[in-house]
């Protein structure tokens, strides 16, 4: 089938090389200019058209090899569709770019191979003023458009249509563009700002913070003790809380308040020593309190740290009833010349990803809004798996400190990154020197089905989805090459780690 794939994307590539004599006037190009704008106004030499369609469309199948001609036969249905309906609408060309080619582009993209694959590259080619194809009003597309994502500083642009379904996503990382297609519009999507967080504003206030107290912004704060530091985190579990009062699961939501803080001190290579907890309650009810406490204390032997204390605190009227706050505080302790903190990342080092059991305790306002738009209760049964909603997104967050530990002792771990709040996106250059970025291998770990229905049910895009959950790897430690090959290799089935990218010249995350 490989091979019906490679010929589908030699002729459609051998479509957009031909020289077609097409005039096109293009709108100017304004910031979110929709796609039908720029296709307008088309002056169509009809006869000339005709006679580039019947040329190239002979040259391709007398080119093509005596041995490819089964899997020629499997595609020629397609091919011929597409010749046919061409040739014989060279005069309503513009309408067909727009309403018809386009749509079935991307069709037999996402069809046969899905985005960012070698046939949706050839996407680009609809914006290549060398091609031939089309005569674009001072190569407005070409010599404007993509130079534009060439630049290190903007990452990732999308152009929509909503009349012809299409979403293009002309992402880019150095010089190299990719055209991604996804089936149908996720324009009206959700985001994490629609539902009432806002990332960015949540980072300007970090930089203010980090003006008036130096050294602020990493995943926990160091204080130097004689020859090693206390690293201290402090976290809660945000919305989170919403769905344990309407499950009823109490007895889980302690372990992801630890899970949060001792997570967040373990990049720097540092062992819990001792956690506190903070319960806030109008009323204090004594059952569901202990719940609550006995999930913490299991937190705490599974971090190897002591529950040193906390606060009960019990405000009538400030919280709903039957409803309550956590938050947490951790401590541990590390050598000065143990630190981890990415100073000595370089560019090759291995990215491995340690899996997340689930969205652990960050994006539950926007995964509350998926829910409510998706009609379902967290009483029914997740798409693709055998638990119910509700079961699946108070997994309680692994407690990676045991084995983040264990490999650290191995030595070659040079920076570790917590996968919370921000994705991957935000969180991964963290803990890279000035000048370095990162490639991600989309495939390289298997998604849990949880968020592939939050990203179905809520239409949300790839980059949002990445910027707001785990996407299924909850740890990222940057090694060595001979460290990731040594630690690969001892796996044994008791716990996985995926290789999941590489560091690179430049800044950012991109992914391939």
């Amino acid at each position: 089938m490989q091979t019906s794939y490679n010929l589908v994307i030699k002729f459609v590539s051998f479509a957009f090389e031909s020289k077609w004599t097409v005039a096109w006037n293009i709108m100017k190009i304004r910031d979110s200019c929709p796609l039908n704008s720029w296709i307008k106004n088309s002056d169509i030499d009809t006869g000339s058209c005709r006679d580039h369609f019947q040329i190239f469309y002979t040259r391709f199948f007398s080119s093509t090899k005596p041995t490819t001609a089964s899997s020629l036969r499997r595609v020629s249905p397609l091919l011929s569709l597409l010749f046919h309906r061409c040739r014989f609408t060279c005069d309503f060309v513009s309408f067909y770019l727009r309403f018809w080619f386009y749509p079935l582009l991307q069709k037999i993209m996402n069809t046969l191979c899905g985005p960012n694959t070698e046939l949706s590259r050839c996407v680009t080619n609809l914006f290549n003023p060398h091609l031939g194809l089309a005569k674009f009003n001072a190569c407005v597309l070409g010599t404007r458009l993509l130079p534009l994502f060439s630049n290190n500083s903007i990452k990732e642009a999308k152009v929509w249509s909503k009349k012809s379904g299409i979403s293009l996503s002309v992402s880019s990382s150095g010089t190299k563009n990719v055209v991604e297609t996804a089936e149908g519009s996720m324009a009206d999507g959700l985001t994490y700002k629609d539902a009432g967080v806002d990332i960015d504003a949540g980072s300007e206030l970090v930089k203010r913070i980090a003006k008036m107290a130096p050294g602020i912004g990493g995943f926990g704060g160091l204080f130097p003790l004689g020859d090693s530091y206390l690293v201290a985190g402090t976290d809660g579990v945000g919305t989170k809380l919403k769905l344990a009062f309407e499950t009823e699961i109490h007895e889980t939501i302690g372990i992801d308040l630890v899970a949060m803080s001792v997570n967040d001190i373990v990049t720097s290579g540092a062992k819990p020593l001792f956690f506190l907890d903070y319960f806030a309650t109008s009323h204090l009810d004594v059952d569901l309190a202990e719940k609550v406490i006995k999930g913490i204390v299991s937190g705490c032997q599974q971090s190897d740290c002591a529950l040193l204390g906390g606060e009960t605190a019990e405000m009538p009227d400030f919280y709903a009833d039957g409803e309550y706050d956590l938050s947490g505080f951790a401590v541990g302790i590390v050598k000065k010349e143990s630190v981890i903190d990415g100073k000595n990342i370089t560019v090759g080092d291995v990215l491995l990803g340690l899996p997340s059991s689930g969205v652990h305790s960050n994006g539950f306002s926007l995964v509350r809004r998926v829910l409510k738009q998706s009609g379902l209760s967290l009483k029914d049964q997740l798409p693709g798996s055998s638990v119910t909603l509700g079961e699946a997104l108070m997994a309680p967050t692994c407690i990676y400190v045991k084995q983040v530990l264990d490999i650290i002792s191995k030595g070659g771990v040079k920076g570790i990154a917590h996968i919370t709040g921000g994705g991957f996106t935000d969180n991964i250059p963290r803990v890279f020197p000035k000048g370095l970025g990162a490639i991600i291998y989309k495939d390289s770990w298997v998604v849990p089905p949880v968020f592939k229905w939050i990203q179905e049910a809520g239409r949300i895009e790839d980059s949002e989805m990445r910027r707001t959950f785990n996407m299924g790897i909850g740890m990222v430690l940057v090694v060595n090459k001979e460290t990731a090959l040594k630690i690969l290799g001892e796996e044994h089935g008791a716990s996985t780690t995926y290789r999941i990218g590489e560091v690179i010249h430049g800044d950012g995350v991109s992914y391939r």
